[in-house]
Order: C-alpha cells, then structure tokens, then sequence
C-alpha cells in the first residue's frame, strides 16, 4: 500500500458492457496520461466484470502503464453496491492520488457512491483537469500538485475551479467527448495487477433479470460535419432547413439545450455541458446565441460558421467565419451554392 500519498497512482475507470469497452476511457486515458505524467506516477485503468482479461490489451494501448483487474460472476453486469464495494476496497489497498470516471449514467452512479463511501470530494462532469498549486484564504497553506478540477457553473454564467487539497483521492466525473485520446500504440504492454472483488457474503440488493437496450441512430461524436440549430431556429418546423442543409453538406443535425428544451429537435442531438461533446472538421451554428453551456461542447471545432441575427451574439467570439442575417434567407443561398 502506498504511504506517501503525492505518489500515488493516476486512475481511470475503464467502462465496459458485455465485454466492450465504450470510448470514455481512452478518452480519460489522454487526459490521464497527461496528469500522470505532470506527477511523475504511473497511470492505471481500473477493470472491473467477468471474463474481461482481454480488454487489458487495449487500455495498455491506449496510454495504461497498469490496469487493475477485478474479475468476479457477481461483476458480470453492473450493480452499484457490488461495484462499490470492490472499488472501494481496492483505493483502500493501493491509495491513488487521483481517480477520474467517465460522466456517464454508470459513472454517475458509481462515483458519487464511491466517494461518499471515502468521505472524499467529487466533482461531477468537468470539462477540464489540471494540476496546479493551491492557496488556502483562510489558512494561506499552500498545497503543490493538486487537481484543478474545472467545470461550468451557475447554469454555464461562470467557469468554477474546484479543488479538494485534503481529502483524498481526488475524485471527479468527466463528461464523454471532452477529452481527447492519445493516439493508440499498437503491441504496447503494462502490468495487470489483480484484485479479489472481495464481496463473498455482502448482500446485493439488484438482480438484473434482463437487459434491454436502445440504439440510437444519431452519431454525432462521429460525424465530421454538423448542422446545429438553437432557439433562434423559431420552430420545430423551421428545423427542416437545417436538415437540408446537412443533406447538402452530407453532415449531421444538432441542437442546443434551448432548442431541445423548446421541442424543436429531439434530446440525443444535444450538444454541450448537459449534452454531447463534439469535435468535428465543420461546425454550422444557426440561430445559437452561444452559452458558455453550448460553447462548451462545440469550441473544439476545426472549423465553426455562425449564422445569427445579433451581431454582439457570443457565438462570434469562437466563430472562424461569421454571417449576420436571417438564417430563413441564408440557408437557402447556402444549400443553393452547395448543390450548385
């Protein structure tokens, strides 16, 4: 067991169903390789289910110097009591200084219990970690290489940088697309470090009798070009513009929380702090004004055109090309100029 605390280990929450690792962390894998690298410690994935040996192989892949395997028939499906109950058990033994989870619904679940359990911090989907130093106002101590966990705040008004420099592990959720994975290494190897899941005789409350799940057929983490339309669209109907206009463009049709929120575009096309994050070569904002909520889920865009009628709109201040007009007179010209 660690003793000194500052060397703890960096750790990641390698999410996976039925055998299959979702994208979330490769994606925290980059940011953690970053942190983990700032503290000069090693970066471990933390794998927890039945039978998901294999999936070592490509966490070590994706930046992992060690995963922790926890392998039990009880882990098969995911339950939070179990799951807590293993990795609490785990942070007990090896004390890392850092552990970050995906924000996702078995994150969400999973962490909060987990810290609560440590009586710990946590701070729920972050759009940025960094290591920093620390000053205390009331007491001015200073605490070096501390987790600068920052985070939209007050509906999106503020960017908060919250900091947890006594209890740790420092704990936060990450939300998915945020951060960038590291370009994978193929053959690359670590050390698998396994651990008894430890829960023979704790009640679980949850039997899972089935599972049932819904695809979704919007992907737009993976489209290269998105169409988004906000309140300033007018109406569900005034919607359809944008999706001829991503017909053109053979891209994808997203919506700010105003626009879902108003019934103008449906819930999985929601792009931002309470929806998807997206990096793609081109980024058409219609009608957005441009809420650092918004902002954050789009900003990363190669390219980002804006269509409003507001000039002093924020969305300008990220836009590579700006148009100010009538979005009912200018996607046509657009779709005109396109097929033309």
């Amino acid at each position: 067991m660690t003793t000194d605390r500052s060397k703890g280990e960096v750790w990641v929450f390698a999410e996976q169903e039925d055998g299959v690792l979702s994208d979330v962390p490769c994606e925290l894998l980059g940011k953690g390789r970053e942190l983990a690298d700032r503290l000069g410690v090693p970066l471990a994935a933390v794998l927890m289910g039945d039978g998901v040996e294999p999936l070592a192989k490509p966490l070590f892949e994706a930046g992992a110097d060690k995963v922790h395997l926890v392998e039990d028939p009880s882990l098969k499906v995911f339950r939070g009591k179990a799951y807590r109950h293993a990795f609490v058990s785990m942070i007990k033994e090896c004390a890392p200084q850092i552990v970050i989870f995906g924000a996702t619904h078995m994150g969400r679940d999973l962490a909060p219990a987990v810290a609560s359990e440590l009586r710990c911090g946590l701070t729920a989907d972050c759009t940025d970690l960094q290591i920093g130093q620390y000053t205390d106002a009331k007491t001015k101590e200073t605490f070096d290489n501390v987790l600068l966990q920052i985070r939209p705040a007050f509906g999106g008004n503020i960017i908060a940088t919250i900091v947890n420099a006594r209890n740790w592990p420092q704990m936060a959720t990450v939300r998915e697309g945020v951060m960038k994975p590291l370009e994978k290494v193929s053959g690359r190897t670590g050390e698998i470090v396994r651990h008894a899941a430890g829960i023979d005789g704790v009640e679980i409350p949850v039997e899972v009798l089935e599972i049932v799940r819904r695809h979704s057929s919007v992907n737009l983490k993976g489209a290269r070009i998105i169409v988004a339309g906000g309140a300033g669209v007018g109406s569900k109907e005034n919607f359809k513009l944008l999706y001829d206009l991503a017909d053109a463009l053979g891209g994808a049709v997203g919506g700010s929380r105003a626009a879902v929120d108003l019934g103008y575009v449906e819930h999985e096309r929601q792009i931002g702090q309470t929806g998807v994050t997206v990096r793609p070569a081109l980024f058409i904002s219609c009608g957005i004004s441009g809420a650092v909520q918004h902002l954050a889920g789009m900003q990363d865009s190669a390219k980002i055109i804006a269509i409003n009628t507001d000039k002093d709109a924020p969305i300008f201040k990220v836009a590579h090309y700006g148009i100010v007009g009538d979005l009912n007179v200018v996607i046509p010209k657009l779709i005109k100029a396109i097929k033309g």
